[in-house]
């Protein structure tokens, strides 16, 4: 066991959770599962980070208006993930750019990464889970 995943005596042992979304926030399951497995391993007081590529950076605009196609609009939910210690939130530059999308258009602090970045953050994880 590495010193960065030893648990303090007695204490549960911390693994690095990584979750990714690339699917767009409505017509799925994905991304509304993927809000909830991240809130419940936030629960077992995990390491987790998002990550949001492709379509999934859509799960992150503001102002979604989901009336129209009669379902809940969640993306107000991403602001509560800060009370569950989930501050580690990633989009992909590229995924941004081929949308048209800026930090600005996000309901989130983000940090941007470039593929090779998000390639050594993936590389850092014990798990990485896909949406």
């Amino acid at each position: 066991m590495s010193e960065q995943q030893a648990a303090p005596a007695g204490g549960p042992k911390v693994k690095k959770f990584m979750f990714v979304n690339r699917k767009a926030p409505y017509g799925t399951i994905y991304a509304l599962e993927s809000l909830e497995v991240v809130l419940i391993t936030a629960t077992f007081d995990q390491d987790v980070s998002l990550v949001f590529i492709d379509d999934g950076v859509y799960e992150l605009v503001k102002g979604q208006q989901t009336k129209g196609i009669g379902i809940k609009n969640f993306s107000p939910s991403y602001r509560a993930l800060d009370g569950y210690d989930v501050e580690k939130l990633y989009v992909d530059q590229a995924s941004m750019a081929q949308r048209g999308l800026t930090e600005k258009d996000l309901l989130v602090p983000v940090e941007v990464l470039d593929a090779q970045q998000m390639g050594q953050l993936m590389a850092q994880q014990d798990v990485i889970l896909s949406f």
